[in-house]
C-alpha cells in the first residue's frame, strides 16, 4: 500500500496482485493537530487489499534533508509498524504532487477544484509505482 501522508489527507493506492502497477484508492481525511490519523480506515483497506507492508513517501528538501514534513511521514511510518506489525518502507516523492498536478492539467484538463479532490490519490499512486519500479529494476539486475 502506497501513502502519501499530509497534514490533513492521507493519499492512498494498493498494487495488483503481481505487484507490478499501482492504482490510487482513495483520500483518507486526517487531523495531525488532533493526532486524528485515519488508522481506522486504513485498517479497513489494510484488510479489503490483503495488504503485506507500506511504503510512504518522504517528501525530502531539493538539497536531500528531512524537513518537518518528513519527520511527520516517519512519524506516520512508525504509527504504522505499530499498528499493523507489516514492514514500512519509505519512497523519496520530492515532485510527485508537483508531476501529479502536471499529469492532471495535461492529460485530463482538470479544473483546479477537481484537482484538489484527486492529487493526493494519484501522488500516492506515484509513489508506489516508483517503489515498485525500482524493485523491479533491482530483482533484474541479480
Amino acid at each position: 500500500m502506497g501513502l502519501d501522508v499530509g497534514s490533513r489527507t492521507v493519499g492512498v493506492a494498493v498494487s495488483d496482485e503481481l505487484g507490478w502497477t499501482a492504482q490510487g484508492v482513495e483520500i483518507i481525511k486526517i487531523n495531525e493537530e488532533e493526532e486524528q490519523f485515519g488508522i481506522e480506515r486504513v485498517k479497513q483497506l489494510v484488510d479489503q487489499y490483503d495488504v503485506k507492508g507500506f511504503v510512504l513517501g518522504l517528501p525530502k528538501n531539493m538539497n536531500n534533508t528531512l524537513g518537518p514534513r518528513a519527520e511527520a511521514s516517519q512519524n506516520y511510518g512508525k504509527l504504522l509498524e505499530n499498528e499493523f506489525g507489516l514492514p514500512v518502507d519509505f519512497c523519496d516523492e520530492r515532485l510527485t504532487t508537483v508531476e501529479a498536478e502536471r499529469m492532471l492539467v495535461e492529460q485530463a484538463d482538470t479544473s483546479r477544484k477537481k484537482r484538489k479532490q484527486v492529487i493526493d490519490k494519484l501522488a500516492a499512486g506515484l509513489i508506489l509505482q516508483n517503489y515498485l519500479d525500482s524493485k523491479g529494476k533491482l530483482l533484474s539486475e541479480l
